[in-house]
């Protein structure tokens, strides 16, 4: 079996779990408020700035063996440069404090995740960080475009509220085409073992993040009038 079909294939279950966050399934109904938007955005921000710098950790840590990665990871940082800065833009279009998001500090699970991606290319093996971008491109494909829709929907946000998720979701399209024929080149047993590892733990990493996200808080409707009295125009 191509590792690439063996790693989505021992990865279907965390998967799964991280699509059980309850928030994803608002999103994807539209029923996401602007403070669930603007709080996703803000966490979202605090790992994907570290993206560039992740990258070239990674790189500067790769064994001689593995020189071959060399060009495709010169390619992941060129293409990843910026997206940071278009989640602030989105976060002003939304009516947010963009730099109050970037000079402030990231949820928990957010930090937790960012630094055990640090941990794993310095302590453990640095090809593990493509199981951080089989999860995060995986789930964006699967979602980003969609939620972008489904959310402006509901909130009537602009277009340039939309910027990351909707080129993200486009770009991540055609990343996981080229990461498929990567992973596949990847035959060391050892490798293939940690990029899974890898994956099922930032696949529960990232989970943690969207089940910290505040839930929209139902709408509690006033009270009928006082008993015996019929609310107003109920015989309009």
């Amino acid at each position: 079996m191509p590792f690439h079909q063996q790693l989505l294939q021992d990865t279907e279950a965390a998967r799964r779990d991280l699509f059980s966050a309850p928030i994803i399934p608002m999103a994807l109904g539209g029923t996401v408020s602007l403070p669930s938007y603007l709080a996703f955005l803000t966490e979202a921000y605090h790992h994907v700035r570290h993206t560039v710098p992740l990258l070239r950790a990674a790189k500067a840590a790769l064994p001689p063996h593995h020189a071959w990665l060399n060009p495709a990871m010169d390619e992941y940082i060129e293409e990843e440069q910026g997206h940071d800065e278009w989640i602030l833009d989105d976060i002003r279009a939304c009516g947010g404090n963009k730099e109050a998001v970037r000079h402030g500090r990231p949820g928990h699970a957010t930090e937790v995740m960012v630094a055990y991606a640090y941990d794993l290319i310095a302590r453990r093996n640095p090809l593990g960080f493509f199981g951080m971008v089989h999860v995060l491109e995986g789930t964006s494909v699967s979602l980003a475009l969609m939620a972008a829709d489904r959310i402006q929907q509901g909130l009537k946000l602009p277009d340039a509220a939309f910027s990351y998720l909707r080129s993200h979701g486009t770009l991540d399209q055609e990343h996981t085409a080229h990461f498929a024929l990567l992973m596949d080149e990847i035959t060391d047993p050892q490798d293939q073992a940690d990029i899974v590892h890898a994956a099922r733990a930032f696949y529960r990493l990232y989970g943690d993040v969207f089940r910290g996200l505040p839930l929209p808080q139902p709408v509690v409707q006033p009270a009928a009038a006082s008993a015996g009295r019929m609310p107003a125009g109920a015989l309009a």
